[in-house]
Order: C-alpha cells, then sequence, then structure tokens
C-alpha cells in the first residue's frame, strides 16, 4: 500500500523585505522602482518523510521550526519551492484558529460555508447540523456571528465541523491548546475514535506529554532541519534533551 503522504526532499523559501514600509502602496511603489532588498529565509531545508495510512505522528520544536509551514505544504495552502510532496485521501486541516471562518456570519452559517468548502453538500450538512452543535456545545450562540466567539468557541466549532467524517489525513496544529481542560479530552477521545477507524493523524503541540500520549511516532525539525524521526518519547526525549546541552 501506498504512503498517504510522501515529502520529496522538500524546501520552503520566504522573502523577507529587509527595508520596513509604512503602507501597501510605498511597498509596491519600492517595489515596481526595484529599491527593495529581500533576505532569503528557508523555512524547510530538503525534508523528505513518508507517513502511513492510520498513523499518529506529531511535529515537534520550537517557534520558527518549520511545524506550521510542513503542515501547511502537506493541506496544499502553500506550493514548495522545491522538491513534492503527494497526499492520498481526503485531508481535514485544522491549521489556524478560525481559519475558513467568516467572522461577520454566524457560527450556524459557518457551519454550512465550510461544509461546501470541504466539498459536503447543504442536505449532508443539515444532516449532521445536530450532532456539530452538540458536540461544539455552543447552544443559543450557534446564530450569533463568529467574531463575538472566544477563542476556545472558535476552536470548538472548527474541531466539530472538522471531525463530523472520518478523513483519511487530520492535520491539527494547537487549536487543542484554547478551551478549557474538559473538552480538550472530549477532542483527544474524538481523535483516538477516528485513529481507531484507521485516520491518519499530524498533530503539532508544544506538550510533550500530550504528543507522548496521543502519538506514536514524533519529527522533531529545527531552523527547517529534519533532526530526529522516531518514537514520540526518544524524539520527545531527545528535543528537550537538546535544551539542556544549551544551557550546560
Amino acid at each position: 500500500m501506498q504512503p498517504v503522504i510522501e515529502v520529496k526532499n522538500v524546501g520552503m523559501r520566504f522573502n523577507l523585505a529587509e527595508e520596513k514600509t509604512d503602507t501597501l502602496k510605498e511597498f509596491f511603489l519600492k517595489l515596481a522602482k526595484h529599491q527593495l532588498h529581500f533576505n532569503e529565509f528557508w523555512a524547510l531545508k530538503d525534508v523528505s518523510l513518508t507517513i502511513e495510512k492510520g498513523e499518529s505522528v506529531a511535529l515537534i520544536g520550537k517557534n520558527g521550526s518549520g511545524k506550521s509551514t510542513l503542515l501547511k505544504l502537506i493541506a496544499g495552502v502553500l506550493a514548495p519551492t522545491k522538491g513534492e510532496i503527494i497526499t492520498r485521501g481526503e485531508i481535514a486541516p485544522l491549521i489556524e484558529l478560525g481559519a475558513g471562518f467568516d467572522y461577520d456570519l454566524t457560527g450556524r452559517e459557518n457551519v454550512f460555508l465550510n461544509g461546501a468548502v470541504m466539498g459536503f453538500d447543504r442536505a449532508f450538512m443539515e444532516k449532521h447540523f445536530d450532532e456539530i452543535l452538540d458536540f461544539s456545545e455552543l447552544g443559543r450562540f450557534i446564530d450569533v456571528p463568529v467574531k463575538n466567539y472566544s477563542s476556545g468557541m472558535t476552536a470548538r466549532l472548527g474541531f466539530s465541523i472538522a471531525t463530523i467524517t472520518n478523513p483519511d489525513i487530520l492535520i491539527v496544529d494547537e487549536v487543542l491548546a484554547v478551551g478549557d481542560e474538559r473538552f480538550q479530552k472530549k477532542c483527544e477521545e474524538r481523535i483516538r475514535r477516528l485513529l481507531d477507524n484507521n485516520t491518519t493523524l499530524l498533530f503539532v503541540s508544544h506538550n510533550a506529554e500530550k504528543v507522548k500520549d496521543i502519538c506514536k511516532r514524533a519529527i522533531w525539525l529545527d531552523e527547517g532541519n529534519l533532526m530526529v524521526d522516531t518514537d514520540s518519547k526518544t524524539a520527545c526525549d531527545a528535543y528537550h534533551a537538546s535544551f539542556e546541552n544549551k544551557n550546560a
């Protein structure tokens, strides 16, 4: 069986402007006059890995190490500067809090909007609406504009929509870090049920205990480089040992 995710020698470059511009107009004027100079920043450097169907894999590392960039590449939000990424199956991405929401619309309206983006028709979303509402525990707030939601409420709605089916690949980037502990555990229980049904999980968290509890495998990224790819306990221990070595 082919892997559900293949990352082949992937590099991701961003161009960072050296000069500060106060307005968008000033930026484009300087750009047109070739007065802007850029520094190259490689968020990922020749990263290669494969993930099999049903695996639970965490990406670990400090902020700015390339974790979220890699998730966005796998989800198809970004295209790599070099290399190739192949995914097989339906992807449910929870990459950024509230991504895909129209904040001026109500929670109810965003359920159907997100469903359409995920490829589900209105009839399907109407059939599962009560289940989404039930899981999110938003109650009467479902008819309030999302711009008035707390971060926890937004995360609850996003997670409830993304996991209404059994996606082939579920991508979760730190969104479970918001909200109350009881709901986090509820989300973790749903993730375990999805894993039991052979969903592949890509998970980003700075909580080592949560990584070791949910994921069997972990990949440590540092400044765009793949440092370690092994079982989650060994990877987390190696990552945390690197702090001790630097402080020694």
